[in-house]
């Protein structure tokens, strides 16, 4: 039987990226076909105190291997932050498709009861079991992200609806 953490992550996150990654495929296409400058999407956002679609798509892509690599004990690999177009955003998502997908389920074996520690040192510092950060913390906090990145896509007039945003499963 395979491992449980393990599937409720690492083909949750890669379903959802891959919907994201089409999701910016027809944004860019959107903005290409309407003349709008590309920066209007990429620097969109809700509302004032939100962060742009750039930063909505690099915190899921955080999240995405942040999660599957503490869940598989091995280290969170970092990223610039310095995704600057569609064609970038696009290189991120991929880069984290491929960490994920190269982490082998048996790495996830005792995940559910492993320590995880989230800012460590810092007053911010939470602990949590690895099944309660999946599904408590990391799961909910990819999904707000990814979400938000849909929902800006949509406001701002790219034709996308819910099967974009789910990916292929």
């Amino acid at each position: 039987m395979s491992n449980p953490i393990f599937q409720a992550s690492v083909p949750v996150f890669k379903q959802m990226l891959g919907g994201l990654s089409d999701v910016l495929a027809k944004a860019e296409a959107h903005a290409g076909a309407r003349n709008i400058d590309a920066n209007a999407l990429l620097q969109a956002r809700l509302f004032p105190d939100m962060f742009a679609l750039t930063k909505q798509v690099q915190v899921a892509c955080d999240f995405a291997k942040g999660v599957c690599a503490r869940l598989a004990g091995v280290e969170v690999p970092s990223a610039e932050d310095k995704e600057q177009s569609f064609a970038d955003l696009q290189a991120r998502i991929q880069s984290t498709l491929a960490f994920i997908e190269g982490l082998p389920a048996d790495k996830f074996d005792g995940a559910a009861d492993r320590a995880i520690v989230t800012r460590p040192g810092t007053p911010k510092e939470r602990r949590f079991t690895g099944q309660d950060y999946l599904l408590h913390y990391g799961l909910p906090q990819f999904f707000f992200h990814v979400t938000t990145a849909y929902a800006l896509l949509r406001h701002n007039g790219v034709e996308v609806g819910k099967k974009d945003y789910m990916g292929a499963y």
